[in-house]
Protein backbone atom coordinates (compact mmCIF):
# COMPACT_ATOMS: atom_id res chain seq x y z
CA UNK A 1 0.00 0.00 0.00
CA UNK A 2 2.79 2.39 0.97
CA UNK A 3 4.76 1.49 -2.15
CA UNK A 4 1.77 2.33 -4.34
CA UNK A 5 1.40 5.74 -2.67
CA UNK A 6 5.09 6.50 -3.20
CA UNK A 7 4.87 5.56 -6.88
CA UNK A 8 1.84 7.84 -7.24
CA UNK A 9 3.81 10.72 -5.71
CA UNK A 10 6.64 10.21 -8.21
CA UNK A 11 4.15 10.01 -11.08
CA UNK A 12 2.52 13.23 -9.85
CA UNK A 13 5.90 14.99 -9.90
CA UNK A 14 6.48 13.86 -13.50
CA UNK A 15 3.07 15.21 -14.51
CA UNK A 16 3.83 18.57 -12.92
CA UNK A 17 7.12 18.71 -14.85
CA UNK A 18 5.02 18.20 -17.99
CA UNK A 19 2.91 21.15 -16.90
CA UNK A 20 5.99 23.36 -16.55
CA UNK A 21 6.74 22.64 -20.22
CA UNK A 22 3.23 22.95 -21.65
CA UNK A 23 2.36 26.07 -19.65
CA UNK A 24 4.94 28.32 -21.35
CA UNK A 25 3.98 26.83 -24.72
CA UNK A 26 0.43 28.06 -24.07
CA UNK A 27 1.79 31.45 -22.98
CA UNK A 28 3.77 31.70 -26.22
CA UNK A 29 0.65 31.18 -28.31
CA UNK A 30 -1.24 33.71 -26.15
CA UNK A 31 1.52 36.34 -26.49
CA UNK A 32 1.47 35.92 -30.27
CA UNK A 33 -2.33 36.15 -30.37
CA UNK A 34 -2.30 39.32 -28.22
CA UNK A 35 -0.85 41.27 -31.15
CA UNK A 36 -4.36 41.25 -32.65
CA UNK A 37 -6.80 39.80 -30.12
CA UNK A 38 -7.91 41.49 -26.84
CA UNK A 39 -6.90 39.72 -23.62
CA UNK A 40 -10.49 39.01 -22.59
CA UNK A 41 -11.21 37.26 -25.87
CA UNK A 42 -8.04 35.17 -25.56
CA UNK A 43 -9.08 34.09 -22.05
CA UNK A 44 -12.62 33.31 -23.25
CA UNK A 45 -11.26 31.22 -26.13
CA UNK A 46 -8.92 29.37 -23.79
CA UNK A 47 -11.75 28.19 -21.52
CA UNK A 48 -14.35 27.74 -24.26
CA UNK A 49 -12.07 25.39 -26.21
CA UNK A 50 -11.20 23.57 -22.99
CA UNK A 51 -14.91 22.97 -22.41
CA UNK A 52 -15.43 21.76 -25.97
CA UNK A 53 -12.62 19.23 -25.52
CA UNK A 54 -13.23 18.04 -21.97
CA UNK A 55 -17.04 17.86 -21.76
CA UNK A 56 -17.41 15.23 -24.54
CA UNK A 57 -14.63 13.18 -22.92
CA UNK A 58 -16.35 13.39 -19.54
CA UNK A 59 -19.68 12.37 -21.09
CA UNK A 60 -18.07 9.45 -22.90
CA UNK A 61 -16.43 8.25 -19.68
CA UNK A 62 -19.74 8.77 -17.84
CA UNK A 63 -18.07 10.79 -15.10
CA UNK A 64 -19.98 14.06 -15.58
CA UNK A 65 -22.63 14.70 -12.96
CA UNK A 66 -24.72 17.54 -11.54
CA UNK A 67 -22.69 18.99 -8.66
CA UNK A 68 -24.04 19.45 -5.16
CA UNK A 69 -24.79 22.97 -3.90
CA UNK A 70 -21.60 23.09 -1.86
CA UNK A 71 -19.58 22.01 -4.90
CA UNK A 72 -21.16 24.64 -7.16
CA UNK A 73 -19.65 27.41 -5.04
CA UNK A 74 -16.24 25.73 -5.14
CA UNK A 75 -16.42 25.20 -8.91
CA UNK A 76 -17.25 28.86 -9.55
CA UNK A 77 -14.63 30.01 -7.03
CA UNK A 78 -12.01 27.86 -8.72
CA UNK A 79 -13.07 29.09 -12.17
CA UNK A 80 -12.97 32.74 -11.04
CA UNK A 81 -9.49 32.30 -9.60
CA UNK A 82 -8.00 30.62 -12.68
CA UNK A 83 -9.80 33.06 -15.00
CA UNK A 84 -8.37 36.00 -13.06
CA UNK A 85 -4.90 34.45 -12.92
CA UNK A 86 -4.96 33.66 -16.65
CA UNK A 87 -6.18 37.11 -17.72
CA UNK A 88 -3.67 38.93 -15.53
CA UNK A 89 -0.80 36.83 -16.84
CA UNK A 90 -1.85 37.17 -20.49
CA UNK A 91 -1.97 40.92 -19.89
CA UNK A 92 1.52 40.83 -18.40
CA UNK A 93 3.20 38.86 -21.18
CA UNK A 94 1.61 41.10 -23.80
CA UNK A 95 4.01 43.82 -22.64
CA UNK A 96 6.78 41.91 -20.83
CA UNK A 97 9.20 39.13 -21.79
CA UNK A 98 7.75 35.80 -20.69
CA UNK A 99 10.77 34.92 -18.54
CA UNK A 100 10.48 38.21 -16.61
CA UNK A 101 6.74 37.75 -16.05
CA UNK A 102 7.19 34.17 -14.88
CA UNK A 103 10.09 35.23 -12.64
CA UNK A 104 7.69 37.53 -10.79
CA UNK A 105 4.95 34.90 -10.84
CA UNK A 106 7.24 32.31 -9.27
CA UNK A 107 6.56 33.66 -5.82
CA UNK A 108 3.56 31.31 -6.32
CA UNK A 109 5.26 28.09 -5.12
CA UNK A 110 6.45 29.90 -2.01
CA UNK A 111 2.88 31.05 -1.27
CA UNK A 112 1.43 27.65 -2.12
CA UNK A 113 3.83 25.72 0.10
CA UNK A 114 2.74 27.67 3.15
CA UNK A 115 -0.94 27.70 2.18
CA UNK A 116 -0.78 23.91 1.93
CA UNK A 117 0.52 23.86 5.49
CA UNK A 118 -2.04 26.25 6.97
CA UNK A 119 -5.09 25.21 4.90
CA UNK A 120 -4.52 21.57 3.94
CA UNK A 121 -2.47 20.62 6.98
CA UNK A 122 0.33 19.10 4.87
CA UNK A 123 3.72 18.57 6.50
CA UNK A 124 6.58 20.56 5.02
CA UNK A 125 10.19 19.91 5.96
CA UNK A 126 12.86 22.59 6.20
CA UNK A 127 14.63 21.23 3.10
CA UNK A 128 11.51 21.74 0.99
CA UNK A 129 11.05 25.27 2.33
CA UNK A 130 14.71 25.99 1.62
CA UNK A 131 14.29 24.71 -1.96
CA UNK A 132 11.40 27.17 -2.43
CA UNK A 133 13.44 30.07 -1.09
CA UNK A 134 16.51 29.27 -3.19
CA UNK A 135 14.39 28.77 -6.31
CA UNK A 136 12.63 32.09 -5.84
CA UNK A 137 15.93 33.84 -5.15
CA UNK A 138 17.20 32.48 -8.45
CA UNK A 139 14.11 33.81 -10.22
CA UNK A 140 14.94 37.26 -8.80
CA UNK A 141 18.40 36.91 -10.31
CA UNK A 142 16.76 36.35 -13.70
CA UNK A 143 14.31 39.19 -13.20
CA UNK A 144 16.84 41.88 -12.20
CA UNK A 145 13.88 44.11 -11.33
CA UNK A 146 14.06 47.77 -12.21
CA UNK A 147 11.89 50.55 -10.83
CA UNK A 148 10.07 50.75 -14.14
CA UNK A 149 9.37 47.01 -14.12
CA UNK A 150 7.64 47.27 -10.75
CA UNK A 151 4.95 49.49 -12.23
CA UNK A 152 1.33 48.48 -12.83
CA UNK A 153 2.20 45.77 -15.34
CA UNK A 154 4.54 44.11 -12.83
CA UNK A 155 1.61 43.75 -10.45
CA UNK A 156 -0.19 41.51 -12.94
CA UNK A 157 2.02 38.43 -12.44
CA UNK A 158 2.00 39.09 -8.69
CA UNK A 159 -1.80 39.01 -8.82
CA UNK A 160 -1.53 35.84 -10.87
CA UNK A 161 0.71 34.27 -8.23
CA UNK A 162 -1.74 34.98 -5.43
CA UNK A 163 -4.92 33.88 -7.24
CA UNK A 164 -3.21 30.84 -8.75
CA UNK A 165 -1.98 29.72 -5.32
CA UNK A 166 -5.54 29.65 -3.99
CA UNK A 167 -6.68 27.94 -7.20
CA UNK A 168 -4.12 25.18 -6.66
CA UNK A 169 -5.16 24.71 -3.04
CA UNK A 170 -8.86 24.40 -3.98
CA UNK A 171 -7.85 22.02 -6.78
CA UNK A 172 -5.94 19.85 -4.32
CA UNK A 173 -8.96 19.77 -2.01
CA UNK A 174 -11.47 18.95 -4.76
CA UNK A 175 -9.44 16.22 -6.48
CA UNK A 176 -10.04 14.07 -3.40
CA UNK A 177 -13.71 13.67 -4.39
CA UNK A 178 -14.04 14.83 -8.01
CA UNK A 179 -12.50 13.15 -11.05
CA UNK A 180 -9.82 15.42 -12.59
CA UNK A 181 -11.49 15.40 -16.02
CA UNK A 182 -14.87 16.32 -14.52
CA UNK A 183 -13.13 19.05 -12.53
CA UNK A 184 -11.69 20.58 -15.70
CA UNK A 185 -15.06 20.33 -17.46
CA UNK A 186 -16.76 22.26 -14.66
CA UNK A 187 -13.95 24.81 -14.48
CA UNK A 188 -14.03 25.57 -18.20
CA UNK A 189 -17.82 25.88 -18.23
CA UNK A 190 -17.95 28.11 -15.15
CA UNK A 191 -15.19 30.35 -16.52
CA UNK A 192 -17.11 30.80 -19.79
CA UNK A 193 -20.27 31.65 -17.83
CA UNK A 194 -18.33 34.29 -15.89
CA UNK A 195 -16.42 35.99 -18.71
CA UNK A 196 -18.85 35.87 -21.66
CA UNK A 197 -21.35 38.37 -20.14
CA UNK A 198 -18.44 40.71 -19.39
CA UNK A 199 -17.36 40.64 -23.04
CA UNK A 200 -20.91 41.53 -24.11
CA UNK A 201 -21.21 44.31 -21.52
CA UNK A 202 -17.90 45.94 -22.46
CA UNK A 203 -18.38 45.53 -26.22
CA UNK A 204 -17.90 48.86 -28.07
CA UNK A 205 -16.52 50.56 -24.96
CA UNK A 206 -13.17 52.22 -24.33
CA UNK A 207 -11.99 49.16 -22.38
CA UNK A 208 -10.39 47.44 -25.35
CA UNK A 209 -9.10 44.35 -23.54
CA UNK A 210 -12.67 43.20 -22.78
CA UNK A 211 -14.00 43.74 -26.30
CA UNK A 212 -14.54 41.26 -29.14
CA UNK A 213 -12.90 41.33 -32.57
CA UNK A 214 -13.18 39.11 -35.64
CA UNK A 215 -9.90 37.14 -35.71
CA UNK A 216 -7.87 36.50 -38.82
CA UNK A 217 -7.17 32.89 -39.80
CA UNK A 218 -3.73 33.07 -38.19
CA UNK A 219 -5.14 34.47 -34.94
CA UNK A 220 -7.93 31.88 -34.96
CA UNK A 221 -5.34 29.11 -35.15
CA UNK A 222 -3.40 30.72 -32.30
CA UNK A 223 -6.56 30.89 -30.16
CA UNK A 224 -7.21 27.20 -30.83
CA UNK A 225 -3.61 26.41 -29.89
CA UNK A 226 -4.01 28.36 -26.63
CA UNK A 227 -7.11 26.34 -25.74
CA UNK A 228 -5.61 22.96 -26.62
CA UNK A 229 -2.28 23.48 -24.83
CA UNK A 230 -4.06 24.98 -21.82
CA UNK A 231 -6.30 21.92 -21.57
CA UNK A 232 -3.35 19.54 -21.72
CA UNK A 233 -1.21 21.51 -19.27
CA UNK A 234 -3.95 21.84 -16.67
CA UNK A 235 -4.87 18.18 -16.90
CA UNK A 236 -1.22 17.55 -16.08
CA UNK A 237 -1.32 19.78 -13.00
CA UNK A 238 -4.72 18.53 -11.79
CA UNK A 239 -3.59 14.90 -11.96
CA UNK A 240 -0.25 15.93 -10.46
CA UNK A 241 -2.04 17.46 -7.47
CA UNK A 242 -4.16 14.35 -7.14
CA UNK A 243 -1.10 12.12 -6.80
CA UNK A 244 1.37 14.41 -4.97
CA UNK A 245 1.20 16.78 -1.97
CA UNK A 246 0.92 20.43 -3.00
CA UNK A 247 3.96 21.29 -0.87
CA UNK A 248 6.03 18.66 -2.72
CA UNK A 249 5.29 19.92 -6.22
CA UNK A 250 5.60 23.61 -5.31
CA UNK A 251 9.40 23.92 -5.83
CA UNK A 252 9.16 21.97 -9.11
CA UNK A 253 7.02 24.75 -10.58
CA UNK A 254 10.22 26.82 -10.78
CA UNK A 255 11.17 24.72 -13.80
CA UNK A 256 8.54 26.67 -15.75
CA UNK A 257 10.93 29.58 -16.12
CA UNK A 258 13.39 27.33 -17.95
CA UNK A 259 10.82 26.59 -20.66
CA UNK A 260 9.83 30.26 -20.81
CA UNK A 261 13.44 31.37 -21.23
CA UNK A 262 14.06 28.89 -24.06
CA UNK A 263 10.82 29.80 -25.87
CA UNK A 264 11.44 33.51 -25.35
CA UNK A 265 14.84 33.14 -27.00
CA UNK A 266 13.71 31.13 -30.03
CA UNK A 267 10.31 32.77 -30.65
CA UNK A 268 10.74 36.38 -29.50
CA UNK A 269 14.55 36.75 -29.68
CA UNK A 270 14.79 37.47 -25.95
CA UNK A 271 18.47 36.74 -25.38
CA UNK A 272 19.28 35.62 -21.82
CA UNK A 273 22.34 37.12 -20.13
CA UNK A 274 24.76 35.42 -17.74
CA UNK A 275 22.51 36.12 -14.74
CA UNK A 276 19.61 34.44 -16.50
CA UNK A 277 21.72 31.40 -17.35
CA UNK A 278 22.98 31.07 -13.76
CA UNK A 279 19.48 31.54 -12.37
CA UNK A 280 18.03 28.91 -14.70
CA UNK A 281 20.73 26.43 -13.66
CA UNK A 282 19.98 27.02 -9.97
CA UNK A 283 16.25 26.55 -10.60
CA UNK A 284 16.89 23.30 -12.45
CA UNK A 285 18.96 22.03 -9.52
CA UNK A 286 16.19 22.94 -7.06
CA UNK A 287 13.62 21.03 -9.10
CA UNK A 288 15.89 18.00 -9.47
CA UNK A 289 16.71 18.09 -5.75
CA UNK A 290 13.03 17.91 -4.78
CA UNK A 291 12.47 15.01 -7.18
CA UNK A 292 15.53 13.08 -5.91
CA UNK A 293 14.65 13.83 -2.29
CA UNK A 294 11.15 12.42 -2.79
CA UNK A 295 12.57 9.40 -4.64
CA UNK A 296 15.06 8.76 -1.81
CA UNK A 297 12.26 8.87 0.75
CA UNK A 298 10.29 6.39 -1.34
CA UNK A 299 13.25 3.97 -1.44
CA UNK A 300 13.84 4.27 2.32
CA UNK A 301 10.18 3.67 3.11
CA UNK A 302 10.16 0.61 0.83
CA UNK A 303 13.21 -0.80 2.70
CA UNK A 304 11.42 -0.34 6.02
CA UNK A 305 8.36 -2.15 4.69
CA UNK A 306 10.44 -5.09 3.42
CA UNK A 307 12.30 -5.34 6.72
Amino acid sequence: MRNNEDNQTTFGIILVIGFTIMGPVMDTFAKLAANEIPIGQISFSRFFIQSMIIIPIALYLKILYFPRKSEIFLHFSRAFLILTATSLFFGAIKYMPMADAIAIFLVNPFIMTFLSYFILGERIGWRRVLACIIGFSASLMILKPSIALFGVVALFPLGTALTYSFYMIITKYMTKNVHPISLQAFTGSCAVIIIFPLLLIFENTAFHELSLVVPSLNSLLLLMAVGITATISHLFVVYGLKFSPASTIAPILYLEIVSATVLGYFVFSDIPDIFTVIGVLVIIMCGIYVFLREHEQNINSNKIIRE
